[in-house]
């Protein structure tokens, strides 16, 4: 069967969204791939060198070696509440970036530039809060979703919403897959007798940067993430380690109670 394979181009550009939606739309497979994936099949065939050639001319071999599958384009409505996420983050980037340069600025000017370009990046977050809430309570599915998300303590509104939007497959993969997906499965190093240090990597970069502050905020008033966490700290894991692995705890319960429907409860959480 023949399948048209393109590489994913990521947030917020999405420039690939537009030529697959026209050729879903024809009734023709498509095949998105990421970048990284096709780096690295071309570096397995001994080509070192990059160029938008050379990554265009792996593609079909690679989607042919790999028996690589369609997967559907998310939808309209899917879409549109990405690119909000997308541009919330954006101006959450500026805002830190401004706030770090006042705290540097010595002028009495130039300090008044930077609150004022931070007043209208306030503004501006305060403005995408209300279509995406709109899109959200729009669709029951995720509202239900966002509200489950959202009463399990040391997670707020924002990082439901992140998770609604970034995360569609919550509570429909087990727990390693939804790890796997967010970036938060430790992966191995290890080779003969050498023992690696355990790091996460890959998945969808967005959701786990979104999901840091949530445990920060869990260890302070859950006490299945706090009491977790303290445990790990007097077995003497370093604070990054630790806080890591409570991300990932928080992950797993969060998947359970949207796949199970029930409410947080903090002594009677599936984990499983």
């Amino acid at each position: 069967m023949a399948r048209i394979i393109v590489e994913a181009t990521g947030a917020p550009g999405r420039y690939e969204y537009p030529l697959i939606a026209t050729l879903q739309a024809a009734g023709l497979p498509v095949i998105v791939v990421n970048p990284r994936r096709s780096r690295a099949f071309a570096k397995a065939q001994g080509l070192r060198a990059k160029t938008d050639r050379i990554d265009a001319t792996m593609l079909a071999p690679m989607g042919a070696l790999l028996q690589l599958q369609p997967r559907a384009l998310p939808d309209e409505q899917t879409r549109q509440l990405q690119d909000f996420q997308a541009r919330r983050r954006q101006l959450i980037q500026r805002h830190t970036a401004q706030t770090n340069r006042l705290q540097q600025a010595r002028q009495t000017r130039v300090r008044s530039s930077i609150t004022t370009v931070l007043l209208l990046l306030k503004k501006q977050l305060q403005d995408l809060d209300t279509p995406v809430k709109d899109l959200i309570a729009a669709q029951p599915q995720w509202q239900e979703k966002a509200d489950l998300i959202d009463g399990v303590k040391g997670v707020g509104t924002q990082t439901a919403r992140l998770l609604v939007a970034q995360l569609p497959e919550l509570g429909q993969l087990s727990r390693p897959q939804i790890a796997m997906l967010a970036g938060l499965a430790p992966m191995n190093h290890d080779s003969g007798r050498l023992k690696g240090r355990r790091a996460i990597r890959g998945g969808r970069v967005q959701v786990r940067t979104g999901l840091y502050m949530a445990p920060l905020a869990a260890i302070r008033g859950n006490g299945v993430i706090q009491a977790f966490y303290r445990r790990l700290r007097s077995k003497g894991k370093p604070f990054k380690v630790a806080l890591t692995a409570a991300m990932h705890k928080l992950l797993t319960i969060l998947n359970a109670i949207v796949r199970t429907g029930k409410p947080w409860q903090q002594k009677l959480v599936p984990v499983t």
